[in-house]
């Protein structure tokens, strides 16, 4: 990176820090020590990301080059911590109220919550603490904001020899907007468990099958969605790179992650049930979209397909995903790097779009995975910009109370058909990689498409 390049960046990004902590200061919630502590957090935030990235080998100049995104990200994830949505003010300061009121860590043992025990473990850590609670709440998915985008540098080292594809990678997942506003905005966990699953993918492409099953058993003991890609293991496993026995590893820690709860009283039924329940919940709520950019947001507004319509997309997503496992086992002696990050991208759009009763955030992986990988094969732009485009029409329906932009004809509206065609444009391109991906024999180097 150019001396002339860094100095500017780095003075602009060290003024948005500055900026970031001044704004802290006006935060609406706690008392002003609180606020303080909000924005040095944030601080720390950016000091810790600088050491990962010096750990890993990158230079003085382009270290401070990436003080312009860092600081940049951060500021504009303060500038939105003090919005409070429904599912906030619904759910999550509830729960968090419970623990409070109930012994904190000993209320574990109460049927509060629909969220796995992982994330509920958090919220009744934060029940101790004397911070407010959103900015609490956020500030956990900001840190996972910063995991994954460190895990996006992280995957795509084994994606491209180019020293900037996993630099370009770190700075875009950190101010891409789904990201930011899952987190700051929606106090969303979803960089959680995509995290865990980008740096799982990382360490499953350099043949460390323990700690990426660890670190998938977690993602998925986070959120139920993790299990769009886990199929990729199974891959992975019918190709020959992971043995049987490492697949023990999985359950294994999902067991240990259930520990502290059952120790305080909870019936292990209670957890096992968990994605059960959220998978009726979702069904007895009577559509079969929440302004997911899925097949269904094809459809005109309002419409009730036949009850055949939702069990045959479930039997085509499960057709799907063996249809994937099928190509990647007979191409098992030409599996790259690349081709697998295509395939776990394929996985994590391609099943959601399928499905009926998804939610907007559920493509979270999938865009996070495509990013990555434009930023390494620019062929694929498009596609991640597709994504990411689709993916941003939900969230506008959710945080705006409005569709962004609503078709009528003939009497007919439909309220996101531009984002359904955009994701099913950037899934059917991101099979078509997957499969070029294989054609070329030369394992030595990463692939060029």
């Amino acid at each position: 990176m150019s001396h002339s390049l860094s100095r500017p960046a780095a003075l602009t990004g060290i003024g948005f820090l500055l900026l970031t902590l001044l704004k802290s200061l006006g935060l609406a919630q706690g008392s002003p020590t609180a606020r303080l502590a909000v924005g040095l957090c944030l601080l720390a935030l950016a000091a810790f990301s600088l050491w990962l990235l010096h750990r890993a080998g990158i230079s003085r100049s382009s270290l401070l080059f990436l003080l312009l995104p860092i600081g940049l990200s951060l500021f504009l994830r303060i500038l939105l911590l003090d919005h409070a949505t429904l599912d906030y003010q619904d759910f999550l300061s509830r729960w968090v109220e419970h623990f409070r009121q109930n012994g904190g860590v000993a209320a574990l043992k109460d049927p509060v919550g629909n969220y796995n025990v992982p994330y509920l473990y958090l919220l009744a850590l934060l029940s101790y603490l004397p911070f407010p609670d959103l900015y609490g709440i956020k500030l956990f998915s900001i840190l996972f904001d910063f995991l994954l985008a460190w895990g996006g540098f992280r995957l795509a080292r084994s994606l491209s020899n180019s020293s900037y594809g996993p630099l370009l990678s770190f700075s875009i997942l950190l101010l891409l907007p789904t990201v930011i506003l899952n987190g700051a905005c929606w106090g969303q966990c979803d960089s959680v468990w995509a995290a865990l699953c980008v740096h799982s993918l990382a360490y499953a492409l350099k043949d460390r099958p323990i700690a990426s099953l660890a670190l998938l058993s977690l993602a998925f003991s986070f959120k139920l969605q993790a299990i769009f890609i886990i199929p990729l293991w199974c891959a992975l496993w019918l190709a020959g790179k992971i043995k049987f026995s490492h697949l023990f590893v999985f359950p294994g820690v999902f067991a240990l992650s259930m520990a502290p709860a059952l120790m305080a009283g909870k019936p292990i039924k209670d957890i096992l049930s968990v994605y059960w329940n959220q998978a009726g919940d979702s069904v007895s709520w009577q559509t079969v979209n929440y302004n997911s950019p899925s097949v269904f947001s094809l459809l005109p507004y309002r419409s009730q397909p036949a009850p055949w319509v939702p069990k045959t997309a479930i039997l085509l997503a499960f057709l799907f995903m063996l249809g994937i496992l099928a190509f990647l086992f007979l191409r098992k002696d030409r599996l790259s790097a690349l081709t697998l990050t295509l395939a776990g991208a394929a996985l994590s759009l391609g099943i959601p779009f399928l499905l009926p009763y998804m939610h907007e955030r559920y493509f979270f992986l999938g865009g996070v995975l495509l990013v990555i990988l434009a930023c390494n094969h620019p062929p694929l732009t498009p596609a991640a910009v597709g994504a990411e485009l689709a993916s941003l029409g939900g969230y506008h329906a959710y945080l705006l109370k409005r569709y962004a932009l609503v078709l009528s004809f003939s009497g007919v509206t439909w309220t996101q058909p531009i984002e359904g065609l955009l994701m099913l444009l950037a899934l059917c391109s991101t099979v078509y990689f997957m499969h070029k991906s294989t054609l070329i024999l030369n394992r030595e180097t990463p692939q060029e498409l």
